[in-house]
């Protein structure tokens, strides 16, 4: 008889165990049903995101962007300034079905505290390339539970399949400027490499990494045959003429031709749905 209730107790710790396993994964399945996005007020803390989310037709569910949400143009979000300073009680304040930016953008303690907050926040791990662009769309795209991509990734390939090599690689410097008084050259892991490799010149700075200072020794070094800038890095020098003041500029191939290229800041570096288009203009302006 004791062997019997000792098999039987057995009998029932299994059941109840088996009972717990059924709903730990039952709850499981409850909370991610629980947490399937909505998307009837987004918030975007990137440029391509924010870009993307427009061209897959949400723009007028975006209720809150960052400071390189710049395109398009009419988009009508509160501007929650740059996303290093963006704090979770603006973003709480428009109160967001979903949160949208990327691995490089978003902090960990703004992530933990939306997290708390019980808001969807979705990030995508960009790559500046023409591939990790199409990435990024799809990612975005399929979140959003979207089928109209494909056009957009088209576009990509048919554009940058216009882009033909130069008889003799132009060695382009990417000058970032605010002012005279701050001014870095883009090296290699930079999104302007990548623009200027794919536009079919040789950045000059390749043998740096990351944004740099701008030297008079590093130009010197380098010797650009052009320059390259956002529209309101040379507008914050006073124009061309402003730029060739800067020492050492007015020595290099691109000073002495004055050969400076600009382009608006987000359009060339975002690497959004426009990137084939930047490419093909970068790649135009450089001849």
């Amino acid at each position: 008889m004791k062997k019997f209730f000792t098999v039987l107790a057995l009998a029932i710790v299994v059941a109840s165990c088996n009972k717990k396993e059924e709903n730990k994964t039952t709850t499981t399945e409850t909370d991610t049903v629980a947490t399937e996005i909505k998307t009837d007020r987004i918030v975007s803390l990137n440029g391509a995101v924010t870009e993307t989310l427009a061209s897959l037709d949400v723009a007028g569910n975006i209720v809150g962007r960052d400071v390189t949400s710049t395109y398009p143009a009419d988009l009508k979000a509160t501007d929650l300034g740059h996303v290093r300073s963006i704090t979770a009680e603006s973003i709480l304040a428009l109160q967001p079905s979903v949160v949208f930016g990327t691995t490089k953008d978003v902090n960990p303690n703004l992530n933990e505290q939306l997290k708390k907050a019980n808001i969807p926040l979705v990030l995508i791990d960009q790559e500046y390339s023409i591939d990790g662009s199409k990435k990024l769309i799809t990612e975005v795209a399929t979140k959003l539970k979207k089928d109209n991509y494909q056009p957009l990734l088209d576009n990509i390939s048919n554009k940058m399949a216009t882009v033909k090599a130069f008889d003799k690689k132009p060695k382009v410097l990417f000058i970032y400027a605010r002012g005279a008084g701050n001014l870095m050259v883009a090296g290699s892991g930079t999104p302007l490499h990548s623009m200027i490799e794919l536009a079919g010149a040789e950045n000059a700075a390749s043998a740096l990494t990351d944004f740099k200072p701008l030297t008079p020794e590093a130009l010197l070094t380098t010797n650009p045959d052009v320059i390259l800038m956002f529209d309101k890095g040379l507008q914050s020098l006073g124009g061309v003429d402003g730029l060739l003041k800067i020492e050492g500029i007015a020595t290099t191939n691109a000073g002495k031709n004055k050969k400076v290229v600009t382009m608006d800041g987000q359009y060339l570096s975002g690497f959004g749905p426009r990137v084939g288009d930047a490419v093909v203009e970068l790649h135009n302006k450089l001849q």
